[in-house]
Formats: structure tokens, sequence, C-alpha cells
């Protein structure tokens, strides 16, 4: 008998209602928009994608997006997204999900494939893999690999409002007694970095990066490079204070 293949998925929460930068996903960059850097980075992982909105309104656009995209989508609650997430998981039964936020337009599909190929390794449902708990990758590369089993737990016995909103917290900090954590990681720490889009000077970099140097086209450590080798560039949005969870 053949062993069963597991369904992978990408999800990833996408909604215009962001506080610093209201309507940021679709802000455009040579007529095109960071969801569609998003996606298009993502598509080269060869996994399915869904998009995780919320049923607000304001999130009609995400879903015409999705649509005329072909792309699968589920509607949620905006602040209880770590039930947006599991219903989205269960809609298109994924066994083993990866979650990453739309505001991460250069996000890296090799490094997330590869990350994924390792994980599959392991052969444990109870395994979380993650590259931005212990953080040497500029954050805008950010991804986390678990399986339902997972995400069931996690839905079923998170109560908090922090592990509601953010999805994993509960896995993360092992709240369950059972979760094994495997931090990806690089050789140089690059998590002075920031390449995702929270305010005005980030969406500004990132404009830069793509128009003067292609790096929808570049991997992430070829993004990382060209950051370290132009400070005036870090300088940009090096004042930003990312959101705590």
């Amino acid at each position: 008998m053949s062993a069963v293949v597991p369904h992978i998925g990408i999800i990833t929460q996408a909604r215009m209602t962001s506080s610093r930068l209201p309507g940021k996903i679709f802000k455009e960059v040579n007529n095109k928009s960071l969801l569609q850097y998003h996606i298009d980075r993502l598509q080269k992982t060869g996994f399915d994608i869904a998009i995780a909105t919320t049923v607000n309104s304001t999130d009609d656009c995400v879903i015409e997006y999705a649509k005329t995209n072909t792309i699968k989508f589920h509607r949620g609650s905006e602040r209880n997204v770590l039930s947006r997430f599991h219903e989205t998981a269960q809609k298109y039964n994924f066994d083993i999900i990866i979650r990453v936020t739309s505001d991460c337009p250069l996000i890296d599909p090799h490094l997330i494939r590869n990350s994924v190929e390792k994980y599959l390794k392991f052969n444990n449902p109870h395994l979380y893999m993650s590259n931005s708990i212990e953080r040497t990758f500029a954050r805008g590369f950010d991804f986390e690999i678990f399986s339902f089993q997972l995400l069931d737990e996690a839905f079923k016995n998170a109560i908090s409002e922090s592990d509601l909103e953010h999805v994993t917290p509960y896995i993360w900090n092992n709240r369950s007694g059972k979760v094994e954590l495997y931090h990806i990681k690089q050789t140089a720490n690059n998590s002075g970095l920031r390449i995702t889009v929270d305010t005005a000077d980030d969406f500004e970099l990132i404009k830069v990066l793509i128009e003067k140097y292609k790096a929808d086209t570049l991997s992430y450590n070829e993004i990382e490079a060209v950051l370290n080798s132009h400070p005036e560039l870090i300088s940009i949005n090096a004042h930003i204070e990312q959101k705590k969870v």
C-alpha cells in the first residue's frame, strides 16, 4: 500500500482594516498590488493557497480579488483569527498548514518549500516549525508550519484574547504540553531587517526594492544582501516598531 500523502495548504490572512496603513494589501507598485506580489510568490511553492479574510463588508474587495484570480477563500471572525484559520483549514481539508500573512509581499517560496520538505521528514503531527520565533531572517519572510491536529487542539482549548487573535501562540507556547518546536535559522542574523508592510515607510521601502532592485524576482538572501549593502534603504523604516503579540 502506498502512503497517504497529506494535503498541504497555505493560509494567508488578509483584511483591509489595518490600523496603521488601511488598505495596504491593495497598494500598488508597478501597477500590481502588494497582495498580488504575495500570492505570486506563494504560488511558486506549488501548494494550495487559501485567503482567510473577515465577514466585514470592507473585505468584499478581498473576496472579489480571490474570485477573479481563482484563489480559495474563507470569511470568518475579524477578532478570533484562530477560528477563522480553523474554519479555512477544515473547509479545504488541509492536513498540514503553512501560516503566512499578506503584509509580506516578498515572502520566499523556496524557503517555505524547503522547510516543508524538512517538516515532512519528521512525520510528527506534534511538530511546530517556524522561522519567526527565534528570528534570524528579515521580518517579512515569516512562516509557520503545523498540523491540523495542533490547530484543532488550539481551536478547542485556547481562551486568551492573544491566543485567539494571533492563531499560533497556544501552539508555540506549548500550552498543551505535547508540542515539539523546530526553529528554522540561518547563519547570518538579519532579524533587524524589515520588509513587512505595516506603515507608509514600510511601503516606501518595498516600492524602492521592487522598482529599483527587482526584489520581486529575488530570493530572501539576495534581498537581505541588497539591504545589508545599502544602509540608506534600511534607514527608511528602521524606526518602525513591530506590534507586540
